[in-house]
Protein backbone atom coordinates (compact mmCIF):
# COMPACT_ATOMS: atom_id res chain seq x y z
CA UNK A 1 0.00 0.00 0.00
CA UNK A 2 1.66 3.38 -0.94
CA UNK A 3 0.14 6.85 -0.55
CA UNK A 4 0.39 10.48 -1.93
CA UNK A 5 4.00 11.56 -2.05
CA UNK A 6 5.91 7.74 -1.23
CA UNK A 7 7.69 5.72 -3.33
CA UNK A 8 5.41 2.73 -4.94
CA UNK A 9 8.07 0.55 -3.22
CA UNK A 10 7.26 1.60 0.13
CA UNK A 11 5.74 -1.48 2.65
CA UNK A 12 4.21 -1.19 5.73
CA UNK A 13 5.28 -3.97 9.05
CA UNK A 14 4.74 -4.16 12.59
CA UNK A 15 7.18 -4.68 15.06
CA UNK A 16 7.15 -7.86 16.50
CA UNK A 17 8.87 -10.61 19.06
CA UNK A 18 11.20 -10.40 22.16
CA UNK A 19 12.51 -6.78 22.72
CA UNK A 20 12.38 -5.30 19.33
CA UNK A 21 15.07 -2.40 18.84
CA UNK A 22 15.89 -0.10 16.32
CA UNK A 23 19.12 0.89 15.52
CA UNK A 24 21.35 3.88 14.17
CA UNK A 25 23.21 2.38 11.59
CA UNK A 26 24.29 -1.08 9.47
CA UNK A 27 27.72 -0.87 11.60
CA UNK A 28 28.67 -3.75 13.41
CA UNK A 29 30.97 -4.58 16.42
CA UNK A 30 30.46 -8.26 18.20
CA UNK A 31 27.49 -7.19 20.27
CA UNK A 32 26.04 -5.92 17.43
CA UNK A 33 24.66 -2.15 15.68
CA UNK A 34 24.41 0.92 17.70
CA UNK A 35 21.17 0.61 19.02
CA UNK A 36 18.72 3.53 19.39
CA UNK A 37 16.92 1.70 21.87
CA UNK A 38 13.95 -0.66 22.43
CA UNK A 39 10.44 -0.33 20.80
CA UNK A 40 6.97 -1.67 21.82
CA UNK A 41 5.60 -4.49 19.67
CA UNK A 42 2.99 -3.98 16.65
CA UNK A 43 4.38 -0.54 15.86
CA UNK A 44 3.71 0.88 12.58
CA UNK A 45 6.99 0.48 10.28
CA UNK A 46 7.32 2.04 7.25
CA UNK A 47 10.01 0.06 4.83
CA UNK A 48 12.07 1.78 1.90
CA UNK A 49 14.62 -0.57 1.85
CA UNK A 50 16.31 -3.88 2.80
CA UNK A 51 19.29 -5.86 3.18
CA UNK A 52 19.79 -9.19 3.62
CA UNK A 53 18.69 -9.12 6.98
CA UNK A 54 17.52 -5.72 8.25
CA UNK A 55 14.82 -3.34 6.94
CA UNK A 56 15.55 0.21 6.55
CA UNK A 57 12.58 2.22 8.38
CA UNK A 58 11.68 5.71 7.63
CA UNK A 59 11.38 7.55 10.62
CA UNK A 60 10.25 10.46 9.43
CA UNK A 61 11.15 12.92 6.19
CA UNK A 62 14.85 13.55 7.57
CA UNK A 63 15.26 10.66 9.58
CA UNK A 64 15.71 6.84 9.39
CA UNK A 65 16.25 3.50 11.43
CA UNK A 66 16.97 -0.16 11.28
CA UNK A 67 15.37 -3.27 12.75
CA UNK A 68 16.09 -6.37 12.42
CA UNK A 69 13.72 -8.64 9.79
CA UNK A 70 13.02 -11.44 12.58
CA UNK A 71 11.54 -8.71 14.75
CA UNK A 72 8.75 -7.59 11.85
CA UNK A 73 5.33 -9.64 11.49
CA UNK A 74 2.82 -8.64 8.26
CA UNK A 75 0.09 -5.11 8.98
CA UNK A 76 -3.18 -6.93 8.98
CA UNK A 77 -4.70 -3.17 9.40
CA UNK A 78 -6.72 -2.10 6.49
CA UNK A 79 -7.03 1.36 7.38
CA UNK A 80 -5.39 3.68 4.30
CA UNK A 81 -1.87 4.70 6.01
CA UNK A 82 -0.55 8.31 6.54
CA UNK A 83 3.01 10.03 6.13
CA UNK A 84 1.92 11.69 9.44
CA UNK A 85 -0.31 11.30 12.03
CA UNK A 86 -1.73 13.75 14.73
CA UNK A 87 -1.37 13.80 18.56
CA UNK A 88 -3.62 14.49 20.96
CA UNK A 89 -3.80 15.38 24.40
CA UNK A 90 -1.58 14.70 27.47
CA UNK A 91 -2.02 13.51 30.63
CA UNK A 92 0.52 13.10 33.69
CA UNK A 93 -0.86 11.17 37.02
CA UNK A 94 0.31 9.08 39.76
CA UNK A 95 -0.14 6.42 41.64
CA UNK A 96 0.67 4.73 44.76
CA UNK A 97 4.15 3.45 43.04
CA UNK A 98 5.02 5.50 39.58
CA UNK A 99 4.55 8.18 38.14
CA UNK A 100 3.19 8.16 34.33
CA UNK A 101 2.87 10.35 31.32
CA UNK A 102 0.04 9.25 28.56
CA UNK A 103 0.18 11.10 25.31
CA UNK A 104 -2.79 9.86 22.76
CA UNK A 105 -2.06 9.44 19.34
CA UNK A 106 -3.55 8.39 16.18
CA UNK A 107 -1.19 5.27 15.64
CA UNK A 108 1.46 3.49 17.18
CA UNK A 109 4.23 4.92 16.01
CA UNK A 110 7.89 4.56 16.82
CA UNK A 111 10.10 6.38 18.86
CA UNK A 112 13.23 6.80 20.97
CA UNK A 113 14.16 8.15 24.02
CA UNK A 114 17.16 9.05 26.03
CA UNK A 115 18.32 10.74 29.30
CA UNK A 116 19.89 14.49 29.73
CA UNK A 117 21.31 15.50 32.78
CA UNK A 118 21.36 18.86 34.78
CA UNK A 119 18.29 18.83 35.06
CA UNK A 120 17.74 15.03 35.08
CA UNK A 121 15.34 14.76 31.75
CA UNK A 122 13.46 11.89 30.19
CA UNK A 123 13.59 12.74 26.65
CA UNK A 124 11.12 11.59 23.96
CA UNK A 125 11.21 11.63 20.10
CA UNK A 126 7.60 10.30 18.27
CA UNK A 127 8.07 10.10 14.50
CA UNK A 128 5.38 10.88 11.84
CA UNK A 129 3.54 13.11 14.57
CA UNK A 130 2.44 16.24 13.63
CA UNK A 131 1.18 18.32 17.12
CA UNK A 132 -2.43 18.85 17.82
CA UNK A 133 -2.12 18.71 21.93
CA UNK A 134 -3.32 21.48 23.52
CA UNK A 135 -3.69 20.33 26.99
CA UNK A 136 -0.89 18.91 28.77
CA UNK A 137 -2.84 18.34 32.01
CA UNK A 138 -0.65 17.14 35.22
CA UNK A 139 -2.38 16.14 38.58
CA UNK A 140 -0.97 16.09 42.06
CA UNK A 141 -0.62 12.90 42.66
CA UNK A 142 2.89 13.11 40.44
CA UNK A 143 5.86 12.54 43.05
CA UNK A 144 8.94 12.02 40.48
CA UNK A 145 7.74 13.54 37.30
CA UNK A 146 8.40 17.48 37.68
CA UNK A 147 7.22 19.17 34.49
CA UNK A 148 5.87 17.88 31.00
CA UNK A 149 6.30 19.80 27.85
CA UNK A 150 6.76 19.20 24.46
CA UNK A 151 8.04 21.15 20.67
CA UNK A 152 7.60 19.87 17.49
CA UNK A 153 11.65 19.59 16.28
CA UNK A 154 11.08 18.98 12.81
CA UNK A 155 7.34 18.99 11.18
CA UNK A 156 6.95 15.06 11.21
CA UNK A 157 8.64 14.66 14.28
CA UNK A 158 7.13 15.88 18.28
CA UNK A 159 10.02 15.77 21.29
CA UNK A 160 8.45 15.36 24.72
CA UNK A 161 10.36 16.20 27.66
CA UNK A 162 9.57 14.91 31.33
CA UNK A 163 11.58 17.19 33.90
CA UNK A 164 12.17 15.04 37.14
CA UNK A 165 12.78 15.62 40.69
CA UNK A 166 15.84 13.94 41.54
CA UNK A 167 19.06 14.13 40.10
CA UNK A 168 19.23 10.31 39.97
CA UNK A 169 17.28 8.72 37.28
CA UNK A 170 15.63 5.48 39.38
CA UNK A 171 14.35 3.82 35.57
CA UNK A 172 11.66 4.28 33.23
CA UNK A 173 9.79 2.17 30.46
CA UNK A 174 7.88 3.33 27.26
CA UNK A 175 5.01 1.33 25.65
CA UNK A 176 1.78 1.57 23.97
CA UNK A 177 -1.73 1.15 26.13
CA UNK A 178 -3.90 0.91 22.96
CA UNK A 179 -2.94 3.91 20.96
CA UNK A 180 -1.66 6.43 23.91
CA UNK A 181 2.20 6.18 24.33
CA UNK A 182 3.27 5.33 27.80
CA UNK A 183 5.89 6.83 30.13
CA UNK A 184 6.15 4.60 33.37
CA UNK A 185 8.70 6.40 35.76
CA UNK A 186 10.02 5.07 38.66
CA UNK A 187 10.27 7.05 42.20
CA UNK A 188 13.22 7.52 44.20
CA UNK A 189 13.16 4.91 46.92
CA UNK A 190 11.52 6.09 50.45
CA UNK A 191 14.94 4.97 51.96
CA UNK A 192 18.63 4.79 50.22
CA UNK A 193 19.72 2.45 53.06
CA UNK A 194 20.90 -0.35 50.54
CA UNK A 195 19.41 -3.07 53.34
CA UNK A 196 16.15 -1.77 52.20
CA UNK A 197 16.48 -2.08 48.89
CA UNK A 198 16.23 -5.06 46.04
CA UNK A 199 19.64 -5.50 44.38
CA UNK A 200 19.72 -8.06 41.17
CA UNK A 201 23.21 -10.22 40.77
CA UNK A 202 23.53 -11.08 37.26
CA UNK A 203 26.36 -14.04 36.68
CA UNK A 204 27.24 -13.26 32.98
CA UNK A 205 26.57 -16.31 30.79
CA UNK A 206 26.23 -20.07 32.27
CA UNK A 207 24.80 -23.10 30.31
CA UNK A 208 25.72 -23.42 26.70
CA UNK A 209 27.35 -19.96 26.77
CA UNK A 210 30.70 -20.57 28.41
CA UNK A 211 31.91 -16.86 28.06
CA UNK A 212 35.96 -16.45 27.83
CA UNK A 213 38.30 -18.83 28.35
CA UNK A 214 41.90 -18.34 30.68
CA UNK A 215 45.08 -18.72 28.72
CA UNK A 216 46.94 -20.71 31.79
CA UNK A 217 44.56 -22.19 34.01
CA UNK A 218 42.00 -22.33 31.77
CA UNK A 219 38.97 -20.84 34.12
CA UNK A 220 35.64 -20.63 32.43
CA UNK A 221 33.90 -17.04 32.17
CA UNK A 222 30.38 -19.12 33.12
CA UNK A 223 31.99 -21.04 36.25
CA UNK A 224 33.85 -18.14 38.05
CA UNK A 225 31.28 -15.25 37.38
CA UNK A 226 28.68 -17.25 39.36
CA UNK A 227 31.32 -17.72 41.79
CA UNK A 228 32.13 -13.92 42.30
CA UNK A 229 28.06 -13.71 42.37
CA UNK A 230 27.62 -15.76 45.28
CA UNK A 231 30.50 -14.23 47.21
CA UNK A 232 28.51 -10.55 46.35
CA UNK A 233 25.32 -12.39 47.39
CA UNK A 234 27.08 -13.12 50.58
CA UNK A 235 28.57 -10.15 51.37
CA UNK A 236 25.17 -7.71 51.11
CA UNK A 237 23.83 -10.02 52.83
CA UNK A 238 26.36 -9.89 55.46
CA UNK A 239 25.27 -5.66 55.50
CA UNK A 240 21.82 -6.83 55.74
CA UNK A 241 20.37 -6.72 52.46
CA UNK A 242 17.30 -8.47 52.42
CA UNK A 243 15.97 -8.17 48.82
CA UNK A 244 18.41 -10.02 46.46
CA UNK A 245 17.69 -11.49 43.18
CA UNK A 246 20.02 -13.83 41.14
CA UNK A 247 19.80 -14.40 37.21
CA UNK A 248 21.03 -17.29 38.02
CA UNK A 249 22.47 -20.13 40.49
CA UNK A 250 23.40 -22.62 38.76
CA UNK A 251 25.22 -23.23 35.83
CA UNK A 252 22.19 -23.12 33.55
CA UNK A 253 21.72 -21.48 30.46
CA UNK A 254 19.31 -18.60 30.15
CA UNK A 255 19.21 -16.27 27.10
CA UNK A 256 20.31 -12.21 27.69
CA UNK A 257 16.91 -11.02 26.52
CA UNK A 258 14.76 -13.39 28.57
CA UNK A 259 17.00 -12.42 31.42
CA UNK A 260 16.08 -8.47 30.81
CA UNK A 261 12.07 -9.89 30.56
CA UNK A 262 12.63 -11.26 33.87
CA UNK A 263 14.57 -8.37 35.41
CA UNK A 264 11.61 -6.41 34.45
CA UNK A 265 9.31 -8.22 35.94
CA UNK A 266 11.17 -8.65 39.00
CA UNK A 267 11.45 -4.52 39.24
CA UNK A 268 14.96 -4.59 41.15
CA UNK A 269 16.29 -1.17 42.40
CA UNK A 270 19.30 -1.37 40.22
CA UNK A 271 21.35 -4.21 38.61
CA UNK A 272 25.18 -5.39 38.91
CA UNK A 273 26.10 -8.01 36.17
CA UNK A 274 29.60 -9.66 36.37
CA UNK A 275 31.93 -10.87 33.89
CA UNK A 276 35.23 -11.50 32.89
CA UNK A 277 37.08 -9.37 30.32
CA UNK A 278 39.41 -11.54 27.45
CA UNK A 279 41.21 -9.52 24.70
CA UNK A 280 43.41 -11.02 22.03
CA UNK A 281 46.57 -8.73 23.35
CA UNK A 282 47.89 -10.72 26.25
CA UNK A 283 49.69 -7.98 28.04
CA UNK A 284 46.04 -6.41 28.16
CA UNK A 285 44.35 -6.12 31.92
CA UNK A 286 42.77 -4.33 34.65
CA UNK A 287 39.08 -3.64 35.67
CA UNK A 288 36.35 -1.65 34.15
CA UNK A 289 32.79 -1.04 34.36
CA UNK A 290 30.16 -0.34 31.69
CA UNK A 291 27.07 1.72 30.92
CA UNK A 292 24.82 2.65 28.20
CA UNK A 293 22.61 5.37 29.46
CA UNK A 294 24.41 8.51 30.88
CA UNK A 295 21.86 8.62 33.86
CA UNK A 296 23.15 5.49 35.06
CA UNK A 297 27.11 6.33 35.06
CA UNK A 298 27.14 7.53 38.68
CA UNK A 299 26.81 3.84 39.88
CA UNK A 300 29.46 2.41 37.60
CA UNK A 301 31.94 4.96 38.22
CA UNK A 302 31.45 4.66 42.36
CA UNK A 303 32.14 0.83 41.94
CA UNK A 304 35.05 1.34 39.71
CA UNK A 305 36.62 4.08 42.47
CA UNK A 306 36.27 0.76 45.05
CA UNK A 307 37.55 -1.93 42.25
CA UNK A 308 40.95 0.33 41.66
CA UNK A 309 41.73 -0.23 45.34
CA UNK A 310 42.17 -3.88 45.17
CA UNK A 311 45.66 -2.55 42.80
CA UNK A 312 43.94 -4.22 39.68
CA UNK A 313 44.84 -1.71 36.24
CA UNK A 314 42.36 0.50 35.38
CA UNK A 315 40.82 -0.20 31.97
CA UNK A 316 38.00 2.48 31.93
CA UNK A 317 34.43 3.54 32.54
CA UNK A 318 32.59 3.07 29.48
CA UNK A 319 29.83 4.19 27.81
CA UNK A 320 26.99 3.98 25.71
CA UNK A 321 28.18 0.22 25.48
CA UNK A 322 26.01 -2.39 23.58
CA UNK A 323 25.59 -5.10 26.02
CA UNK A 324 22.18 -6.39 26.10
CA UNK A 325 22.16 -5.74 30.03
CA UNK A 326 22.75 -2.55 29.79
CA UNK A 327 19.88 -1.28 27.65
CA UNK A 328 17.25 -0.75 29.26
CA UNK A 329 16.23 2.20 31.19
CA UNK A 330 13.67 0.34 33.93
CA UNK A 331 16.55 -0.31 36.43
CA UNK A 332 20.27 1.60 36.82
CA UNK A 333 22.35 -0.83 36.00
CA UNK A 334 26.12 -1.78 35.92
CA UNK A 335 28.02 -4.11 34.36
CA UNK A 336 31.54 -5.07 35.99
CA UNK A 337 34.58 -6.82 33.75
CA UNK A 338 36.44 -7.82 37.13
CA UNK A 339 39.42 -9.01 35.26
CA UNK A 340 40.91 -9.92 32.15
CA UNK A 341 40.96 -13.84 32.03
CA UNK A 342 43.44 -13.85 28.84
CA UNK A 343 46.33 -12.38 31.29
CA UNK A 344 48.10 -14.49 33.43
CA UNK A 345 48.06 -12.48 36.59
CA UNK A 346 44.87 -11.41 36.03
CA UNK A 347 43.55 -14.90 35.84
CA UNK A 348 45.76 -16.37 38.86
CA UNK A 349 43.86 -13.51 40.71
CA UNK A 350 40.49 -14.60 39.52
CA UNK A 351 41.32 -17.84 40.29
CA UNK A 352 41.64 -17.33 44.18
CA UNK A 353 38.31 -17.59 46.49
CA UNK A 354 40.12 -14.40 48.72
CA UNK A 355 39.93 -12.46 45.51
CA UNK A 356 36.38 -13.38 45.32
CA UNK A 357 35.06 -12.26 48.36
CA UNK A 358 37.50 -8.59 48.14
CA UNK A 359 35.56 -7.93 44.93
CA UNK A 360 32.26 -8.64 46.27
CA UNK A 361 33.31 -6.28 48.91
CA UNK A 362 34.49 -3.19 47.14
CA UNK A 363 31.41 -3.69 45.23
CA UNK A 364 29.36 -3.52 47.94
CA UNK A 365 31.35 -0.43 49.00
CA UNK A 366 30.93 1.15 45.80
CA UNK A 367 27.22 0.76 46.44
CA UNK A 368 27.02 2.19 49.56
CA UNK A 369 28.80 5.07 48.12
CA UNK A 370 26.70 6.07 45.37
CA UNK A 371 23.55 5.69 47.54
CA UNK A 372 25.45 8.10 50.11
CA UNK A 373 26.43 10.80 47.02
CA UNK A 374 22.64 11.24 46.55
CA UNK A 375 21.68 12.36 49.80
CA UNK A 376 21.64 16.27 49.87
CA UNK A 377 24.10 16.58 52.74
CA UNK A 378 26.59 14.63 50.80
CA UNK A 379 29.89 16.24 50.13
CA UNK A 380 30.54 15.12 46.81
CA UNK A 381 34.05 14.30 45.71
CA UNK A 382 35.62 14.19 42.46
CA UNK A 383 35.19 10.99 39.71
CA UNK A 384 37.78 10.07 37.65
Amino acid sequence: MTVKGQSENTIYLRSSGKLPALAFSLGEDRLGAAKMGYIDTNILLRIVDSTKDQYTIQLSKYRTAYIDKSFTKPDSSKVVKKNTYLSNSFIAKGDSLFDYVNINLEEKLPFRTWMELNPSRIMLEIFGVQSNTNWVTQLRSLKEVKNVYYNQTEADVMQVTVELTHPQFWGYSVGYKGKALSIKVKRQPPSLDIRKLKIAIDAGHGGTNAGATGVKLQLAEKEYTLLFAKALQKTLKKVGVKQIIMTRNTDTSFDNKDRILWLQEQNPDFLISLHLNSSVKAEINGVSTYYKHIGYRPLTQAILNRMLELKLTEFGNIGHFNFALNAPTDFPNCLVEIAFLSNEDDEKKIAKPVFHTQVAQKIQLGITDWLKSLSPNFNTRTNR
